[in-house]
């Protein structure tokens, strides 16, 4: 945020900063017990059998989907954007990713198991993970319809063919493609080793699943503005003075090995 900016901020007495407080406290308690209310409606969802036998590659060799519940009963998958082609993943995900370590741990000892899941191959995974320091487990779904069917991948017939769903509704490729032109665009995928057609052909999102008498079940799932409670970096940025860095849309943000 510019300095200009700042210079042209209100400046207030205490009283009149307390009043304009206790305004802003009344809206967030409310959006508070509406969150609390979502929280309900979110675990009150139908429980969709999942039959089909997706196969995925881990550090100890092949696994299945229940395999990745790790003995609890509950799954939360963040779907990490790596595709087969990148070379480092995705700048947001990898930011979302480094608050994983820290509650992974309390995660599991509510019965509750936290996965990255990326179409890159298990070994790309492996040294990225051990690069960026974190410890939480990360499956490779390469050669694997998962992606696909949790709307978290594309495949180029579909990216040619103008129109694919992601968040529960069609999204246009074609324009999408057309960003790419951008030098933003250019950049956030370079950060990947990668082109744009290749990088939007991987999305990010999160999905839950529940282990029933050895069945599994999808729960919820959430993509896009969807994610932003997750990103723990936001959660920060929102209560700063100036908020989110967000002045333009290219890369105002970096892996944290590369500040």
């Amino acid at each position: 945020m510019s300095n200009n900016v700042i210079a042209q901020h209100r400046v207030a007495t205490h009283d009149e900063w307390r009043k304009a407080r206790l305004e802003l406290l009344a809206q967030e308690k409310a959006l508070t017990r509406k969150s609390d209310e979502l929280a309900r409606l979110r675990q009150e969802l139908p429980w969709v059998r999942i039959d089909k036998p997706y196969r995925f590659q881990i550090e100890s060799g092949g696994a299945t989907l229940a395999d990745l519940f790790r003995g609890n009963s509950q799954l939360l998958v963040y779907h990490f954007m790596f595709g087969p082609d990148y070379t480092g993943g995705c700048l947001s995900c990898s930011s979302i990713a480094d608050g994983f370590n820290g509650f992974a741990v309390h995660l599991a000892h509510h019965d509750v198991t936290l996965c990255a899941v990326s179409r890159a191959p298990i070994e790309k995974l492996v040294e990225y993970r051990r690069r960026m320091g974190w410890m939480f487990p990360w499956a490779s779904s390469f050669d694997s319809d998962f992606n696909l069917d949790f709307q978290v991948g594309i495949t180029p017939e579909q990216q040619q063919s103008g129109t694919v769903e992601y968040n529960f509704a069609p999204k246009d490729t074609k324009a999408s493609l057309e960003a790419g032109k951008e030098g933003w665009a250019r950049d956030i995928a370079s950060s990947s080793g990668t082109d744009w057609p290749t990088y939007t052909r991987e999305q990010p999102g999160v999905s839950a699943f529940v282990l029933n008498e050895g069945v599994v079940y999808h729960t919820y799932s959430a993509y896009a503005r969807g994610l932003d409670a997750l990103w723990g970096m936001y959660q920060w940025l929102d209560r700063a003075p100036l908020g989110r860095n967000e002045e333009d849309p290219g890369l105002w943000f970096k892996r944290h090995d590369e500040y």
